[in-house]
């Protein structure tokens, strides 16, 4: 604080909230990473692809209309409701790893829950707009009110922050969800053996604990906002 005014420079300790917070991803993120390359070396008995097992998911679910396409990268798989695809990455698609019929069944499991109307999908989605908004205003609009010293200014910025949070909470119940339809189809459909249901799923868990750690993150950034402001007011 320099004359009343926030300083830009002065040691900030909340500093401590940012750094937890990048850790959790990280470590969340390499998890998910080793998981997947761990099970990407072990194929499934009955020598299904990416691809096939979409496929296979999406007839299980009563889903009709739904491409699967390849895109490039790696666990770049995602489903567009929009398009109505589900995109598989180049490590997904053609494999026939325990890894890649479970991200691809999963990435199935979000197409019969758009179908379904699946409650938390259709608030998810419909937040999407509002998110990126706030996501993009909200920093700015906090730096805004601390430098000007107008605290309802800067707690206007940790409430757009928020919609954030909200929406990564609402995610939770959506991965979660499009896991657990997965990992049923496989299992009544006898897509994957007793023995490498299992490993499916740990990819599943490790791909899902990437967003538990968002959350943890992005509320750790919601402390240090308050920190912020609550000494500002000071």
């Amino acid at each position: 604080m320099l004359n009343g005014y926030y300083n830009p420079y002065y040691y900030d300790p909340t500093y401590i909230l940012v750094i937890a917070a990048f850790l959790l991803s990280a470590i969340a993120s390499f998890g998910v990473k080793i998981t997947f390359a761990r099970y990407s070396g072990v194929r499934n008995t009955r020598g299904l692809t990416g691809a096939d097992a979409a496929k296979y998911v999406l007839s299980a679910g009563g889903v009709n209309g739904v491409r699967i396409e390849r895109v490039s990268g790696n666990l770049t798989d995602h489903f567009d409701p929009k398009a109505g695809v589900i995109r598989l990455s180049d490590s997904t698609y053609a494999s026939t790893s325990v890894a890649a019929v479970g991200v691809a069944a999963h990435e199935a499991g979000h197409a019969i829950q758009h179908d379904t109307g699946y409650v938390p999908i259709k608030l998810r989605n419909g937040m999407v707009p509002v998110v990126n908004i706030g996501n993009v205003m909200s920093m700015p609009v906090f730096m805004l009110g601390l430098i000007l010293g107008r605290p309802n200014l800067a707690m206007i910025g940790v409430i757009l922050f928020s919609g954030v949070l909200v929406f990564q909470l609402l995610t939770l119940p959506v991965e979660f969800n499009a896991s657990i339809r997965a990992m049923r189809i496989l299992r009544e459909r006898d897509l994957l053996g007793h023995h490498e249901l299992p490993k499916a799923k740990k990819v599943l868990f490790a791909a899902a604990m990437t967003y538990v750690a968002a959350v943890a993150a992005t509320a750790l950034q919601i402390i240090r906002l308050l920190g912020l402001l609550n000494r500002r007011r000071r």
